[in-house]
């Protein structure tokens, strides 16, 4: 359902906010005769005009108004950001009008016993030899070659080199003393190759194109030739799985290869368990979903999807990079990347909607037994005071509505 509301902010409350408005440019205010940040309101109106003010005010009647529309009982429950549109402003009063959407009426199909069958959980001796491979990489130590040794796949080799197109060297395209795995395929297609058999001193002239799908327009699908000089070349020794070893790795109980096999065996079930349980579970909740019927309205839709390009985003910034280098990596825009999420946000949205509807059918609820009870476990597990965690979680009923969904879930694949 989607209905619209218009509401008046008027009088006081409205001068209020003109003023508020006002009160919050003030110390950035400058103004013939008065000291930054001094200039009294009449006068800041009377010199520039109150319009000046309306957009600030109007953001803080805009908060007045919705809080006031959700406390009204007639109001329906919004499911999605509400629709805001600005009707009228004038000195004495702002009009905005509201437009909310419910979310849609679901008619719940199965929802147990789905005969959806969860995998079995086995761990292979090559995911083993796999782990293992990891371990020794990650101690693996980084050695000077002799300088007349080659250099092979696996080696380090540390080079100078700078790019020409055309001959004309081009932005981005040098570095110095830059260390590069050979067989990491971190620079351009070709080009790691070319450096096998190369030692210490030597320089050559390697040729690459660069991918038709390449950020810059000024070099995708570009012939190019990089000068490369090798100032050193090192090699990775991997150590040996011997008491040294499991000295250093420092974990209890693990003093031998078949200790350290079983402990890797142990985690990567553990690793698997979790996994398949999601996956049983999102499969679970697919058929629920196929075989239930509702509509999801578009305003839904595009919430999760700017849900989703925050979640990218904060992932992102973890990484040290931002969404817009992002974007213009993968050579397309925002509007291009939300159509893209498109799909996957209609998918959670789906997922929420049944998962609500269960809670109805099955009218589960959270006690404030079980309400403590979680708080005091996540804080635990997150290894936080209990005000610390709630002070970082901001809000019970979020916490609240997501042990009533573990509840749900727990319908849905027993």
């Amino acid at each position: 359902m989607k209905k619209s509301y218009k509401l008046k902010l008027e009088g006081k409350e409205w001068k209020d906010c003109l003023k508020e408005a006002f009160n919050k440019k003030k110390k950035d205010i400058k103004m013939d005769g008065f000291r930054k940040g001094q200039v009294p309101y009449e006068v800041y109106v009377k010199k520039l005009g109150i319009e000046t003010l309306y957009m600030d005010a109007v953001d803080m009647a805009v908060d007045i108004l919705y809080a006031r529309l959700l406390s009204d009982k007639d109001t329906i429950t919004p499911a999605a950001t509400p629709g805001i549109d600005l009707k009228a402003v004038t000195d004495d009063y702002v009009e905005l009008e509201f437009t909310l959407v419910s979310s849609p009426d679901i008619k719940l199909g199965k929802y147990k016993k789905l005969g959806v069958k969860k995998e079995k959980i086995e761990v292979s001796e090559e995911e083993i030899e796999h782990e293992l491979g990891h371990l020794k990489e990650q101690f693996a130590e980084v050695k000077v070659k002799d300088d007349k040794e080659k250099i092979k796949e696996g080696d380090v080799a540390v080079i100078d080199f700078e790019g020409f197109l055309n001959g004309v060297a081009f932005k981005g395209g040098k570095g110095e003393n830059y260390s590069l795995t050979i067989g990491s395929h971190t620079f351009i297609p070709g080009f790691e190759e070319q450096l096998v058999g190369l030692k210490k001193g030597d320089q050559k002239d390697v040729n690459v194109t660069f991918p038709e799908n390449y950020h810059s327009e000024e070099l995708k699908g570009k012939p190019v030739v990089f000068k490369v000089k090798i100032n050193e070349v090192k090699e990775r020794v991997f150590p040996e799985f011997n008491k040294e070893f499991f000295e250093d790795l420092n974990v209890g109980g693990v003093t031998s290869l078949d200790d350290l096999k079983n402990y890797i065996k142990k985690n990567k079930k553990a690793e698997k368990e979790h996994q398949l349980e999601d996956e049983y579970l999102f499969k679970c909740l697919d058929k629920v979903v196929e075989e239930s019927k509702f509509e999801i309205p578009e305003e839904m839709t595009e919430d999760e999807v700017n849900r989703l390009v925050r979640e990218f985003s904060e992932k992102l910034k973890y990484q040290g990079l931002k969404l817009e280098d992002y974007l213009k990596f993968a050579n397309t825009n925002l509007d291009e990347f939300k159509k893209s999420l498109k799909d996957e946000a209609n998918k959670r949205v789906g997922y929420r909607l049944v998962m609500d509807a269960i809670v109805d059918a099955e009218k589960l609820e959270v006690t404030d037994d079980e309400l403590e009870k979680g708080l005091d476990e996540a804080a635990k597990n997150y290894g936080m005071k209990r005000e610390d965690f709630e002070k970082e979680i901001g809000s019970k009923e979020l916490f609240k509505y997501d042990l009533l969904m573990k509840k749900a879930m727990k319908v849905v694949t027993e």
